[in-house]
Protein backbone atom coordinates (compact mmCIF):
# COMPACT_ATOMS: atom_id res chain seq x y z
CA UNK A 1 0.00 0.00 0.00
CA UNK A 2 2.83 2.03 0.81
CA UNK A 3 4.35 1.84 -2.38
CA UNK A 4 1.49 1.96 -4.61
CA UNK A 5 0.62 6.02 -3.10
CA UNK A 6 4.84 6.52 -3.00
CA UNK A 7 4.42 5.59 -6.76
CA UNK A 8 1.30 7.42 -7.53
CA UNK A 9 2.83 10.78 -5.57
CA UNK A 10 5.82 10.60 -7.87
CA UNK A 11 3.82 9.79 -10.74
CA UNK A 12 1.73 13.19 -10.29
CA UNK A 13 4.78 15.15 -9.40
CA UNK A 14 6.37 13.84 -12.54
CA UNK A 15 3.08 14.98 -14.30
CA UNK A 16 2.92 18.17 -12.78
CA UNK A 17 6.29 19.13 -14.55
CA UNK A 18 5.92 17.97 -17.71
CA UNK A 19 8.73 15.70 -16.89
CA UNK A 20 7.39 12.57 -19.11
CA UNK A 21 6.09 12.34 -22.64
CA UNK A 22 2.18 11.75 -22.68
CA UNK A 23 2.99 8.23 -23.57
CA UNK A 24 5.03 7.43 -20.32
CA UNK A 25 2.60 8.62 -18.51
CA UNK A 26 -0.08 6.60 -20.05
CA UNK A 27 1.94 3.19 -19.46
CA UNK A 28 2.71 4.02 -16.16
CA UNK A 29 -1.23 4.54 -15.35
CA UNK A 30 -1.63 1.42 -17.08
CA UNK A 31 0.75 -0.06 -14.74
CA UNK A 32 -0.96 1.25 -11.61
CA UNK A 33 -4.38 -0.24 -12.51
CA UNK A 34 -3.58 -3.36 -14.13
CA UNK A 35 -4.89 -5.11 -11.32
CA UNK A 36 -8.37 -3.58 -11.70
CA UNK A 37 -8.82 -5.16 -15.03
CA UNK A 38 -8.59 -8.50 -14.70
CA UNK A 39 -7.80 -10.56 -17.80
CA UNK A 40 -11.10 -11.59 -19.37
CA UNK A 41 -9.75 -15.05 -20.03
CA UNK A 42 -9.40 -15.06 -16.53
CA UNK A 43 -12.80 -13.79 -15.83
CA UNK A 44 -14.35 -16.12 -17.68
CA UNK A 45 -12.66 -19.02 -16.37
CA UNK A 46 -13.69 -18.11 -12.80
CA UNK A 47 -17.16 -17.74 -13.90
CA UNK A 48 -17.94 -21.13 -15.81
CA UNK A 49 -15.98 -22.64 -12.94
CA UNK A 50 -18.79 -21.18 -9.81
CA UNK A 51 -21.62 -21.31 -12.37
CA UNK A 52 -21.39 -24.85 -14.36
CA UNK A 53 -22.12 -26.75 -10.72
CA UNK A 54 -24.63 -24.78 -10.27
CA UNK A 55 -26.71 -25.20 -13.55
CA UNK A 56 -25.69 -28.90 -12.70
CA UNK A 57 -27.21 -29.15 -9.54
CA UNK A 58 -30.66 -27.30 -11.01
CA UNK A 59 -30.53 -29.66 -13.76
CA UNK A 60 -30.39 -32.72 -11.40
CA UNK A 61 -33.45 -30.92 -9.68
CA UNK A 62 -35.69 -30.75 -12.48
CA UNK A 63 -35.02 -33.96 -13.83
CA UNK A 64 -36.03 -35.77 -10.11
CA UNK A 65 -38.69 -33.67 -9.84
CA UNK A 66 -41.90 -35.57 -8.80
CA UNK A 67 -39.33 -38.83 -8.08
CA UNK A 68 -37.12 -38.06 -5.97
CA UNK A 69 -38.15 -34.46 -5.41
CA UNK A 70 -41.14 -32.52 -4.50
CA UNK A 71 -42.40 -29.39 -2.74
CA UNK A 72 -41.82 -30.92 0.93
CA UNK A 73 -38.03 -31.54 0.55
CA UNK A 74 -37.65 -28.26 -1.58
CA UNK A 75 -39.37 -27.07 1.53
CA UNK A 76 -36.80 -28.14 3.54
CA UNK A 77 -34.14 -27.41 1.75
CA UNK A 78 -35.42 -23.87 1.68
CA UNK A 79 -35.65 -23.63 5.12
CA UNK A 80 -32.24 -25.03 6.17
CA UNK A 81 -31.02 -22.71 3.08
CA UNK A 82 -32.29 -19.41 5.03
CA UNK A 83 -31.42 -20.27 8.31
CA UNK A 84 -27.73 -21.54 7.41
CA UNK A 85 -26.92 -18.30 5.42
CA UNK A 86 -28.46 -15.86 7.94
CA UNK A 87 -26.04 -17.51 10.41
CA UNK A 88 -23.25 -16.30 8.08
CA UNK A 89 -23.86 -13.44 6.91
CA UNK A 90 -26.05 -12.07 9.89
CA UNK A 91 -24.00 -13.88 12.78
CA UNK A 92 -20.65 -15.05 11.57
CA UNK A 93 -19.77 -11.96 9.96
CA UNK A 94 -21.76 -8.63 11.02
CA UNK A 95 -22.14 -9.27 14.68
CA UNK A 96 -18.89 -11.75 15.73
CA UNK A 97 -16.05 -10.17 13.33
CA UNK A 98 -17.49 -6.46 12.82
CA UNK A 99 -19.63 -6.46 16.14
CA UNK A 100 -22.10 -4.34 13.64
CA UNK A 101 -24.81 -4.27 16.00
CA UNK A 102 -26.08 -5.98 19.84
CA UNK A 103 -27.80 -8.15 20.42
CA UNK A 104 -29.40 -10.65 23.57
CA UNK A 105 -27.13 -13.45 24.54
CA UNK A 106 -29.43 -15.73 23.63
CA UNK A 107 -29.40 -14.13 19.85
CA UNK A 108 -26.15 -14.45 20.01
CA UNK A 109 -26.10 -18.07 20.62
CA UNK A 110 -28.30 -18.65 17.94
CA UNK A 111 -26.42 -16.90 15.45
CA UNK A 112 -24.02 -19.24 16.51
CA UNK A 113 -25.52 -22.20 15.95
CA UNK A 114 -27.25 -21.00 12.92
CA UNK A 115 -23.81 -19.85 11.19
CA UNK A 116 -22.02 -23.38 12.52
CA UNK A 117 -24.55 -25.10 10.67
CA UNK A 118 -23.49 -24.12 7.45
CA UNK A 119 -20.23 -26.17 7.86
CA UNK A 120 -17.81 -23.14 7.18
CA UNK A 121 -15.71 -23.69 10.43
CA UNK A 122 -16.46 -22.83 14.03
CA UNK A 123 -17.35 -19.55 14.68
CA UNK A 124 -13.79 -17.72 15.95
CA UNK A 125 -11.50 -19.60 13.04
CA UNK A 126 -14.18 -17.65 10.80
CA UNK A 127 -13.92 -14.69 12.33
CA UNK A 128 -10.01 -14.82 12.77
CA UNK A 129 -9.96 -15.73 9.11
CA UNK A 130 -12.06 -12.73 7.97
CA UNK A 131 -10.79 -10.31 10.36
CA UNK A 132 -7.37 -11.55 8.26
CA UNK A 133 -8.46 -11.05 5.21
CA UNK A 134 -9.05 -7.27 5.63
CA UNK A 135 -5.94 -6.51 7.29
CA UNK A 136 -4.29 -7.63 4.13
CA UNK A 137 -6.79 -6.36 1.43
CA UNK A 138 -5.80 -9.13 -0.98
CA UNK A 139 -2.08 -9.02 -0.37
CA UNK A 140 0.18 -12.14 0.10
CA UNK A 141 -1.39 -13.07 3.43
CA UNK A 142 -5.12 -12.99 2.07
CA UNK A 143 -6.30 -16.17 3.13
CA UNK A 144 -9.12 -15.84 0.01
CA UNK A 145 -7.31 -13.46 -2.35
CA UNK A 146 -7.72 -15.60 -6.46
CA UNK A 147 -5.36 -12.80 -7.50
CA UNK A 148 -2.13 -14.12 -6.52
CA UNK A 149 -1.14 -17.05 -8.52
CA UNK A 150 -0.42 -15.25 -11.86
CA UNK A 151 -2.35 -14.85 -15.28
CA UNK A 152 -1.83 -17.95 -17.19
CA UNK A 153 -4.21 -20.35 -17.41
CA UNK A 154 -2.43 -23.12 -14.63
CA UNK A 155 -2.05 -19.64 -12.90
CA UNK A 156 -6.30 -18.63 -13.15
CA UNK A 157 -6.85 -22.65 -11.73
CA UNK A 158 -5.26 -22.14 -8.93
CA UNK A 159 -6.36 -18.92 -7.96
CA UNK A 160 -9.76 -19.71 -8.40
CA UNK A 161 -9.61 -23.30 -7.01
CA UNK A 162 -7.72 -21.32 -4.15
CA UNK A 163 -9.96 -18.46 -3.48
CA UNK A 164 -13.36 -20.16 -4.37
CA UNK A 165 -12.56 -23.51 -1.73
CA UNK A 166 -8.75 -24.34 -1.33
CA UNK A 167 -7.96 -21.47 1.51
CA UNK A 168 -11.05 -23.49 3.36
CA UNK A 169 -9.43 -26.83 3.77
CA UNK A 170 -5.27 -25.00 4.27
CA UNK A 171 -3.35 -25.46 7.61
CA UNK A 172 -4.74 -22.60 9.87
CA UNK A 173 -2.70 -20.19 10.41
CA UNK A 174 0.03 -19.05 13.29
CA UNK A 175 -1.28 -16.14 15.16
CA UNK A 176 -5.07 -16.96 14.96
CA UNK A 177 -5.67 -16.11 19.11
CA UNK A 178 -4.65 -12.38 17.94
CA UNK A 179 -7.32 -11.67 15.73
CA UNK A 180 -9.98 -12.84 18.10
CA UNK A 181 -8.88 -11.23 21.36
CA UNK A 182 -12.10 -9.71 21.85
CA UNK A 183 -13.51 -12.97 22.58
CA UNK A 184 -10.68 -13.88 25.07
CA UNK A 185 -12.93 -13.93 28.26
CA UNK A 186 -16.46 -14.85 26.27
CA UNK A 187 -17.63 -18.26 28.29
CA UNK A 188 -20.56 -18.25 26.03
CA UNK A 189 -18.89 -17.79 22.03
CA UNK A 190 -16.00 -19.82 23.22
CA UNK A 191 -18.38 -22.72 23.86
CA UNK A 192 -20.17 -22.54 20.87
CA UNK A 193 -17.18 -22.81 19.08
CA UNK A 194 -16.20 -26.24 20.77
CA UNK A 195 -19.24 -27.58 20.08
CA UNK A 196 -19.04 -27.02 16.62
CA UNK A 197 -18.83 -30.81 15.85
CA UNK A 198 -22.42 -31.07 17.68
CA UNK A 199 -23.69 -28.56 14.90
CA UNK A 200 -22.79 -30.11 12.09
CA UNK A 201 -24.17 -33.22 13.21
CA UNK A 202 -27.46 -31.48 14.11
CA UNK A 203 -27.76 -29.42 10.54
CA UNK A 204 -28.07 -33.23 8.85
CA UNK A 205 -30.28 -34.08 11.50
CA UNK A 206 -32.94 -31.80 11.93
CA UNK A 207 -33.90 -32.15 7.63
CA UNK A 208 -33.66 -36.04 7.95
CA UNK A 209 -36.51 -35.72 10.51
CA UNK A 210 -37.95 -32.64 8.83
CA UNK A 211 -38.32 -34.77 5.47
CA UNK A 212 -39.94 -38.00 7.98
CA UNK A 213 -42.42 -36.01 9.14
CA UNK A 214 -43.28 -34.11 5.97
CA UNK A 215 -44.25 -37.66 4.59
CA UNK A 216 -44.31 -40.19 7.12
CA UNK A 217 -41.60 -42.89 5.88
CA UNK A 218 -38.09 -43.96 6.06
CA UNK A 219 -37.57 -42.84 2.16
CA UNK A 220 -38.80 -39.28 3.54
CA UNK A 221 -35.89 -39.27 6.11
CA UNK A 222 -33.27 -40.17 3.40
CA UNK A 223 -34.61 -37.32 0.95
CA UNK A 224 -34.40 -35.01 3.40
CA UNK A 225 -31.58 -36.28 4.59
CA UNK A 226 -30.22 -35.24 1.03
CA UNK A 227 -31.73 -32.07 -0.15
CA UNK A 228 -32.10 -30.19 3.11
CA UNK A 229 -28.46 -31.48 4.38
CA UNK A 230 -26.06 -32.78 1.51
CA UNK A 231 -27.62 -30.42 -1.50
CA UNK A 232 -27.98 -27.43 0.80
CA UNK A 233 -24.65 -27.30 2.10
CA UNK A 234 -23.36 -27.93 -1.22
CA UNK A 235 -25.49 -24.97 -2.18
CA UNK A 236 -24.26 -23.04 0.52
CA UNK A 237 -20.75 -23.60 0.22
CA UNK A 238 -20.81 -22.60 -3.57
CA UNK A 239 -23.28 -19.50 -2.79
CA UNK A 240 -20.76 -17.84 -0.36
CA UNK A 241 -17.46 -18.84 -1.42
CA UNK A 242 -18.37 -17.26 -4.93
CA UNK A 243 -18.01 -13.89 -3.00
CA UNK A 244 -14.28 -14.57 -2.83
CA UNK A 245 -13.64 -15.84 -6.03
CA UNK A 246 -16.39 -13.97 -8.44
CA UNK A 247 -17.13 -11.00 -6.12
CA UNK A 248 -13.27 -10.27 -6.47
CA UNK A 249 -13.84 -10.38 -10.74
CA UNK A 250 -17.40 -9.43 -11.79
CA UNK A 251 -19.17 -6.25 -10.40
CA UNK A 252 -19.24 -3.01 -9.61
CA UNK A 253 -16.81 -0.52 -7.25
CA UNK A 254 -18.97 2.20 -5.89
CA UNK A 255 -16.06 3.11 -3.02
CA UNK A 256 -12.53 3.32 -2.98
CA UNK A 257 -11.48 -0.01 -1.14
CA UNK A 258 -8.17 -0.45 -1.94
CA UNK A 259 -8.45 -4.59 -2.69
CA UNK A 260 -10.58 -6.27 -5.42
CA UNK A 261 -13.31 -6.89 -3.77
CA UNK A 262 -16.74 -5.40 -5.78
CA UNK A 263 -20.60 -5.41 -5.25
CA UNK A 264 -22.38 -8.47 -7.47
CA UNK A 265 -26.11 -8.37 -7.68
CA UNK A 266 -26.51 -12.11 -8.25
CA UNK A 267 -24.77 -12.91 -5.20
CA UNK A 268 -26.03 -10.01 -3.21
CA UNK A 269 -29.42 -11.46 -3.70
CA UNK A 270 -28.54 -15.21 -3.21
CA UNK A 271 -26.33 -14.92 -0.59
CA UNK A 272 -28.17 -12.16 1.42
CA UNK A 273 -26.23 -9.59 1.23
CA UNK A 274 -22.82 -10.73 1.44
CA UNK A 275 -22.43 -10.47 -2.51
CA UNK A 276 -22.50 -6.98 -1.96
CA UNK A 277 -18.90 -7.46 -1.01
CA UNK A 278 -17.02 -4.15 -1.94
CA UNK A 279 -19.66 -1.87 0.57
CA UNK A 280 -18.22 -4.05 3.96
CA UNK A 281 -14.70 -3.53 2.52
CA UNK A 282 -15.46 0.45 1.95
CA UNK A 283 -17.31 0.49 5.19
CA UNK A 284 -16.44 -2.81 7.59
CA UNK A 285 -18.63 -2.01 10.96
CA UNK A 286 -22.17 -1.08 8.83
CA UNK A 287 -24.39 -3.25 9.54
CA UNK A 288 -25.82 -2.68 6.31
CA UNK A 289 -25.39 -5.05 3.76
CA UNK A 290 -27.41 -3.29 0.54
Amino acid sequence: MGKYLGNHAGRQAQLDTAAEPPTSAHNEHARLHGREQPMLMTRLINLALVIVPFVGLIAAMVLLWGVALNWSYLAVFALMYVVTVLGVTVGYHRLFTHHSFKTPRFVEALLAVCGSMAIQGPVLDWVADHRRQHQHRAGHEDPHSPHMHGSSLRGTLSGFVHAHLGWFFGKPFDGRAKYVGDFKNDRLIAWMHRLFPVWVRMCLCIPAALGGLFTMSWMGVLLGFIWGGLVRVFFVHHVTWSVNSICHLWGTKPYKSHDESRNNAIFGVLAFGEGWHSNPHAFPTSARRG
